[in-house]
């Protein structure tokens, strides 16, 4: 039986979820976060935006992150690359460079193009995700609820920086709720 504790503390825990993110990713040493801005992850880039020890580029392309996160790897840095499942599309060429050369490539992507989509643009994207990024080489977990978001994303950190691969954190649309048309 649920206690009434537990359901006042629900909500809360299920909008935390972008501050636990924030918090791996200083625990695991991020020191570089790229990204193309997406409100699925408005909270976490404003977390790293105020952290004068992240250093947060804003991309025009997600696949600019790649190259970015390579250069700060080899410049003795860890980064981060977050983005939309849409921009995983422009990533495709780019992630043979970490694959070829293993360098560590973690990623949080936010899944659009499922739970109640309106665009349907989104959708053919969104669904082929998973299987693009693992048919590049990339390690590939997913989150489903926003418990499972903060050990799934800690997972996937030390995945990159323990085996020099791509990973990623695909965290599925039920999470950060579906977009209506104007919002």
């Amino acid at each position: 039986m649920v206690q009434r504790d537990e359901l006042e503390m629900a909500p809360d825990a299920a909008e935390a979820w972008p501050d636990r993110i924030y918090d791996l990713l200083k625990e695991h040493g991020i020191r570089q976060v790229a990204l193309v801005p997406d409100a699925g992850h408005s909270r976490l880039i404003r977390r790293c935006l105020a952290d004068n020890e992240m250093r947060v580029v804003t991309l025009t392309t997600e696949e600019e992150g790649v190259a970015q996160l390579f250069g700060a790897w080899l410049g003795g840095q860890k980064g981060v690359l977050l983005m939309q499942s849409s921009g995983v599309g422009n990533c495709i060429n780019m992630l043979s460079v970490a694959v070829a050369h293993r360098t560590p490539l973690p990623m949080i992507v936010t899944m659009r193009g499922e739970f109640g989509e309106f665009n349907p643009f989104q959708v053919p994207m969104g669904q082929a995700t998973p299987a693009v990024l693992e048919a590049m080489g990339t390690l590939v977990r997913r989150a489903d609820a926003p418990e499972d978001v903060a050990p799934t994303v800690d997972a996937t950190l030390r995945l990159a920086f323990n085996t020099f691969r791509p990973t990623a954190t695909l965290i599925g649309q039920r999470v950060i709720g579906a977009k209506t048309f104007g919002k």
